[in-house]
């Protein structure tokens, strides 16, 4: 059995005195110092891994005043902070051996918005997607548009002056700064708004820190002021961490500015607690064209003809991203627009948007640029075509592409993966080809791959080398790069800091500034944070501190990865993948990645959280040996002895446990993380490993056999409702084995109500259909769900496929297993699988679809089934209904509806819409086929997900994501209601739990559908129907 994991780094002694007063002051937040939170927050989107000793999570501004106060004291100036927004950075910016201070948790709110005036209020820890979809409504946005904007918190953004896409036009983050609000590191107020002379004068004026800081900057700006213009770089895409150069306004007017200074900071000077931000009016039409190249090389050489077209934004896309992205969601939205130019393939494309409120000219600028890359294509190293398009869902799909384009590279196949640690640099636009040649020339000269995007309007790609941290070979690398790459940027007028912050490449600030002014840096910061505790080791130390900056050599995850063992690393390759992107923390509730993240908002919940947690787990089974000698299961002896000591000692799995617990099994991940992450996965492995250790509870038990006790029951339904559904055995389920609201067996039972159906077929008379005969067969495959608890949703899917004109065989029921994977009751699954797929293919010999209601059933036959038995795909083809109905165009155009009943609304299954990508656009082609109207509604996940629902300790948490999303499209008139659809059972039950309907499944309104269209008088059915559903 897995032994005891106590090997953890404890936080430091002088933090746990530290947290321990903090607590005692008043301080409302969350403080943690358990092993699982530091490790989350130990890692970002960078190479690197520092363990803090602790992390907290204001609530409010009087919280980070009551922290910042206490370690003022005298004895606590040696704790460290360091802020935190949404961990997307690529450099460690945000990293700490100290205390991390994560405002996302809780000051995540939109204070005040201002239209006339043109600005807006917000907390730091609000994301950049959620602002600009609040003010979207208003015609207004905030400019900056990044890459992570569904996770990059305002707060980061300023910290690192962010910009991203359209920053020719739109510039950075600071541009757009109109107050900062903030705290020092002595816990006093710093409110940063641009000043006039006589106002400098007041605040130069002012006692305490304040008055040192404006007295101080000001000196030096105005002291180094040529020396300023001479150093600082004349691009629009820098970060220089202290931005001397713009705290003095360029034009006539002297007006100081200190939030320039303060953005791209990197949290080392202030803490951010709220900021004013300036707002811009959304252009009224947007066009994108899609440019296509043969190479790279082609695509960075065309930059000029590009930019004279005066576009909004230009972005390239190389081929290692383009082919990563074949494999992802996405590709099925933009494959059409990406595809190959008759023999010339397309392997680089450069997007290229136009903005602007006239039409005509937005217009006219993509003609002049389509003519010329028309006229141009038959030329060697030019476009060879181009897409163009003013549809904002392609618009927005093709930047999802380029959005995802980081995240894919983590899916690069082998040990070697593009990571980021020179991936920022910029160089004026004019010198970027000769630039990237003698870059490419570096990395080649190691015999590497790499991949290559960016903003090539500007002088900025981000290149990344594709390295293997796990070993040392490969870590040495790092350094040699690095190095070159410093040497070529100066050579070319550069820098190494374009948008995504210094972190551990602040090492090369002094090379690129100047000793001289690197000690007016050092200046800036000492009167800032004289004791070095905001961010230490981050752009400079203070100038009185002996403490040195981080360096390029730091502790990086690899250096715990490459203690993983071979085989555990073979077998969880896609955990210990997890780059660290940060797409499973997408804010909008109406997305479907990772529920449990959003509802608890605590990043343990998310499938990066949960990664890194079990490569943690991984490593320190690595190192008490083999996988072999450790994984095996104990006795019933041992299980009980051990589980008699598990609230007595400490055993890191525990956290593990409690960290997949909370996982839904809603697949999502599985899909939309860019690297594949498959949580429930890894989840089911791991439950199968720790309770080799432990007893299980028998609630897994009772959950993973529920197939056979649901169809045991199902023969004496009204019996088993009355067994489970009393108030005695209610109580008891609850209290003893912590299930609740345990769903009623359909009475009658399926098996009764088949017989009353005329027509159905069984597998010997289908083995004698002749094969035109089988052709308008289906065999129907049970579940436990539809079958046993909503019997009549089957005879419905009968009734309409032998209305429209099909054979109908109902195979026997077979436990499916899924409950048992979800419970890693993998002894039992395992065999099962290999049993059921051998009936399968049984059934495969007869040349007849099989079909399948219930999503989470079917395409486990598509995922577990094939990663169980060991191979890539299950030799037997499950379909969901409207993937077979999608294919039978004739029968569904036969029986088109004259006059439809109601328009509908469709709200989807997690598992069917991220593992079935076509399947909701295949319900809106079934209902289009027969003259119905079908709207897909934007929803996260319902929050049942099986049985996470029907668990006592999941209810307020299953509640609350229902809440998020759900809820807001639940109608209260039962017309309205009638309207509403879902695909899942567990979707159906939670809606009728918390809203108090039951939706019908889009088969039972298709079905009513055909049949009043047959037969206005006929009532009788569609009351049924309906109260059944």
């Amino acid at each position: 059995m897995i032994p005891r994991l106590a090997q953890v780094e404890p936080a430091q002694g002088r933090y746990l005195a530290f947290l321990e007063t903090l607590g005692q002051q008043g301080f409302q937040g969350e403080i943690r110092s358990d092993y699982g939170t530091r490790l989350v927050q130990s890692t970002d989107n960078s190479i690197y891994q520092i363990l803090p000793q602790a992390a907290v999570f204001p609530i409010n501004k009087s919280d980070l005043k009551i922290l910042l106060k206490l370690a003022a004291h005298e004895k606590y100036r040696d704790i460290r902070f360091a802020p935190r927004g949404g961990g997307t950075g690529t450099n460690g910016q945000s990293l700490t051996d100290g205390i991390i201070i994560d405002c996302s948790r809780h000051m995540n709110d939109i204070r005040e918005l201002n239209l006339e005036q043109g600005w807006v209020k917000v907390g730091p820890g609000v994301v950049l997607d959620q602002l600009n979809d609040f003010l979207r409504p208003y015609g207004v946005f905030f400019a900056p548009n990044l890459s992570p904007s569904s996770r990059a918190t305002l707060g980061g953004m300023i910290n690192t002056d962010a910009c991203g896409k359209g920053s020719r036009v739109y510039g950075r983050t600071s541009d757009h700064l109109l107050e900062l609000s903030c705290l020092l590191s002595n816990g006093e107020e710093l409110h940063s708004v641009p000043l006039n002379p006589k106002e400098l004068t007041d605040w130069k004026e002012a006692s305490g820190r304040t008055g040192d800081v404006y007295r101080v900057v000001d000196e030096i700006v105005c002291r180094q002021a040529e020396l300023i213009e001479e150093v600082f770089p004349k691009m629009s895409r820098f970060m220089t961490g202290y931005n001397l150069a713009r705290v003095y306004s360029n034009d006539q007017r002297p007006i100081f500015n200190l939030n320039y200074l303060l953005a791209g900071s990197e949290g080392t000077l202030a803490v951010v607690h709220e900021a004013k931000l300036r707002l811009t009016p959304l252009p009224a039409f947007q066009e994108l064209i899609v440019v296509k190249y043969e190479s790279f090389d082609d695509a960075l050489r065309a930059a000029g003809i590009l930019v004279q077209s005066d576009p909004t934004a230009i972005e390239t896309v190389d081929e290692k991203i383009l082919g990563l992205a074949r494999e992802d969601e996405i590709y099925h939205k933009v494959k059409d627009f990406v595809a190959d130019e008759g023999s010339r393939p397309t392997r680089t494309i450069n997007l290229v948007e136009f903005s602007g409120n006239e039409k005509s000219v937005v217009s006219a600028k993509v003609d002049q640029l389509a003519k010329i890359i028309h006229e141009r294509k038959e030329i060697s190293g030019e476009a060879t075509g181009f897409y163009r398009t003013d549809i904002p869902e392609e618009i927005r799909d093709l930047w999802n592409l380029r959005k995802k384009g980081v995240g894919l590279l983590g899916n690069t196949k082998g040990r070697r993966k593009p990571i980021p640690f020179v991936e920022d640099t910029a160089v004026p636009p004019e010198n970027l080809a000769a630039y990237i040649r003698e870059f490419r020339d570096l990395l080649e000269s190691f015999g590497l791959e790499y991949a290559m995007f960016g903003h090539v309007d500007v002088g900025c790609l981000h290149v990344r080398p594709a390295l293997d941290l796990k070993t040392t070979e490969d870590e040495e690398i790092v350094r040699k790069i690095s190095d070159g790459v410093c040497r070529l940027v100066r050579k070319y007028g550069g820098v190494m800091w374009a948008e995504h912050g210094r972190g551990f490449r602040t090492e090369y600030t002094e090379e690129h500034f100047g000793s001289e002014l690197y000690q007016e840096l050092r200046r800036i910061k000492q009167v800032f944070d004289p004791f070095n505790q905001l961010n230490p080791g981050k752009i400079v130390t203070p100038l009185e501190s002996k403490e040195q900056t981080v360096s390029v050599e730091a502790p990086l995850r690899g250096h715990r990865d490459r203690q993983i063992h071979s085989n555990w690393q073979d077998e969880f390759a896609v955990t210990i993948s997890c780059n660290g992107n940060g797409a499973c923390f997408h804010y909008d509730p109406n997305h479907v990645m990772c529920p449990s993240s959003k509802v608890t908002r605590d990043r343990i919940h998310s499938p990066k959280g949960r990664a890194g947690i079990m490569r943690e787990w991984l490593r320190q089974l690595s190192m008490a040996g083999a996988p072999d000698e450790v994984r095996s299961s104990g006795g019933w002896g041992a299980k009980l002895l051990n589980s008699a000591k598990k609230h007595r000692e400490y055993d890191y799995s525990h956290e593990v446990f409690e960290a997949m617990s909370g996982c839904l099994a809603c697949k999502a991940c599985a899909s939309q993380c860019p690297v594949h992450v498959d949580v429930p996965e890894f989840r089911s492995k791991f439950l199968h490993e720790y309770y080799g250790r432990y007893l299980r509870p028998l609630r897994d038990y009772l959950i993973g056999t529920t197939e056979w006790s649901g169809q045991i029951l199902s023969k004496i339904p009204r019996f088993g409702n009355a067994l489970l559904g009393n108030a005695l055995s209610t109580k008891a389920l609850k209290q003893l084995v912590g299930l609740i609201d345990a769903p009623a067996l359909s009475t009658p039972n399926l098996t009764h109500q088949l017989t009353k159906v005329e027509g159905l077929l069984t597998i010997e008379e289908i083995r004698k259909l002749s094969n035109d005969q089988k052709q308008s067969s289906v065999i129907l495959l049970q579940d436990a769900f539809t079958s046993f608890y909503e019997a009549p949703l089957v005879i419905h899917f009968v009734n309409l496929l032998q209305k429209l004109g099909f054979r109908v065989c109902v195979a026997p029921f077979r436990p499916n297993g899924k409950p048992l994977h979800i419970k890693g009751l993998l002894n039992w699954f395992d065999p099962l699988v290999r049993k059921n797929s051998e009936w399968l293919q049984t059934l495969t010999t007869l040349g007849i679809p099989i079909v399948g209601i219930e999503p989470s059933m079917v395409l486990t036959y598509r995922d577990e089934y094939p990663k169980s038995l060991g191979i890539k795909q299950l030799p037997v083809e499950i379909l969901l209904p409207q993937e077979w109905l999608v294919k039978q165009a004739d029968q569904l155009r036969s029986n088109r509806i004259s006059e439809p009943l109601r328009s509908y609304r469709l709200l989807g299954h997690c598992s069917e819409k991220t593992l079935a990508l076509q399947s909701q656009q295949q319900w809106q082609n079934v209902f289009n086929a027969f003259g119905l109207e079908l709207k897909l509604e934007a929803t996260g996940c319902c929050g049942m997900a099986g049985t996470y629902g029907h668990e006592k300790e999941h209810y307020e948490e299953s509640r609350g994501i229902f809440k998020m999303s759900w809820q807001h499209h639940m109608p209260n008139e039962l017309t309205q209601q009638a309207t509403v659809l879902a695909t899942g059972y567990s979707c159906r039950s939670q809606v009728k739990r918390f809203a108090g309907f039951r939706p019908m499944h889009p088969l039972q309104a298709l079905l009513q559908e055909i049949t009043e269209n047959n037969s206005a008088t006929n009532t009788k059915l569609t009351k049924t129907i309906v109260g059944n559903a």
